[in-house]
């Protein structure tokens, strides 16, 4: 996916004095020293020539995930623009969000948009959006010609086109790492048709942030994922039986004998799996823990990568975990193991948080024991899981 990274940035400059050439300094919160852009190609007429500087008067949010971006950004001027057409709501979010349940029309107007995207030779398609902005545009050095326009219009879909290319050999990669779809897979197999679906759902939310939701757009989308947009009338009827015959099944139930092992039922009466249960549940303990602490997880990377990532953890053992207790249908052994691998890696990251955070001794040393006794034994549970599952896989 794209690094959006608006929220984050403080201010920042765009040069295109020297034609063909955009250089630039960003400034993100939490980084002591500007990211560099040294980027081929010229932006829209509106910028072409000029020195845009910018700031953020908005609060700034140090995402964790913008550690992996190069301190020099190298590659392809994409679209960069300062009048980009957007829509802007003229009440908070979740103010709309109620409206709109309600069939009212939030209200809004059309405003200009800064939209600057580059995409890098380490970090793939940047992208900074923000109608937001405060903006100052120095008179042009040089003017940008109708065949100056054709040319950068060409270049910028060119990198957009060179882009999606390495999404789709990533697919491939994966897909050629596993068996062939008629044979039996093993946990290897399920890993790598998760990443291999892992990159195929990046390449179509990076087409769905390019081009939107229009008719057109997604005639575009369909070809780039290479979907038949006209299935045949027979497979639309059989789909549609399997969803009539799906809403007149009664809801399974689970195997009492298996209760408290396989499943629990919640104070809600939801079925869960012991295990992704306590789970979800801990996260959600740690982080109204922090909350009263009045500690601000977007502030300190080691807290918010403890959290996000305790919470990511519970997500995936749901994924691997809940099909089993709900008694829909019992997944292969080697997939079970592969997707309880995922909430491994999420939890062995969260660890890692919580250990940056007793080194600058943030939490309390009793907090801190407590958070890292519980993810060990979350995380000796997921290990016994697997070794069960491999067990019925021979």
């Amino acid at each position: 996916m794209a690094f959006r990274i608006e929220d984050s940035v403080v201010r920042g400059e765009i040069d295109n004095r020297v034609k063909g050439i955009v250089r630039g300094k960003i400034w993100l919160e939490g980084r002591p020293d500007p990211m560099l852009l040294e980027l081929k190609g010229n932006p829209w007429p509106d910028l072409a020539g000029c020195l845009l500087t910018f700031v953020n008067p908005n609060k700034r949010i140090p995402y964790h995930s913008l550690d992996a971006l190069g301190q020099v950004q190298r590659g392809a001027v994409g679209d960069m623009t300062a009048s980009r057409k957007v829509r802007v709501l003229e009440v908070p979010v979740a103010e709309a969000y109620m409206m709109a349940k309600r069939g009212e029309k939030p209200p809004e107007h059309m405003a200009n948009s800064l939209y600057l995207e580059w995409f890098s030779e380490t970090n793939g398609r940047v992208v900074i959006e923000s109608s937001d902005y405060e903006l100052n545009v120095s008179q042009p050095e040089w003017r940008m010609t109708p065949e100056d326009e054709v040319e950068r219009a060409k270049q910028a879909a060119t990198a957009m086109q060179e882009f999606m290319a390495r999404l789709t050999d990533a697919v491939e990669q994966h897909k050629r790492r596993r068996k062939p779809d008629d044979e039996d897979w093993d946990q290897f197999d399920y890993e790598s048709f998760m990443k291999e679906c892992d990159a195929r759902s990046e390449k179509y939310a990076e087409l769905l942030d390019e081009y939107g939701l229009s008719d057109e757009a997604q005639d575009i989308i369909d070809k780039e994922m290479g979907w038949d947009t006209e299935p045949g009338e027979e497979l639309f009827d059989e789909i549609t039986d399997t969803f009539e015959e799906a809403l007149n099944e009664p809801e399974p139930e689970p195997d009492p004998t298996r209760q408290g092992i396989d499943w629990i039922r919640t104070k809600d009466g939801h079925i869960r799996h012991p295990l992704q249960h306590r789970c979800h549940q801990s996260a959600a303990k740690f982080s109204n823990k922090v909350k009263r602490l009045g500690l601000d997880r977007t502030k300190d990377k080691d807290l918010d990568q403890f959290l996000f990532e305790f919470q990511m953890t519970a997500v995936k053992l749901a994924g691997a975990l809940n099909t089993v207790a709900q008694a829909r249908y019992t997944p292969p052994p080697a997939f079970t193991v592969a997707y309880l691998k995922r909430a491994l890696d999420h939890l062995h990251k969260s660890q890692a948080g919580l250990e940056g955070l007793a080194k600058r001794k943030v939490l309390a040393d009793k907090l801190i024991s407590s958070a890292r006794k519980e993810l060990f034994a979350i995380r000796e549970s997921v290990l016994k899981l697997m070794n069960d599952f491999r067990r019925k896989q021979r």
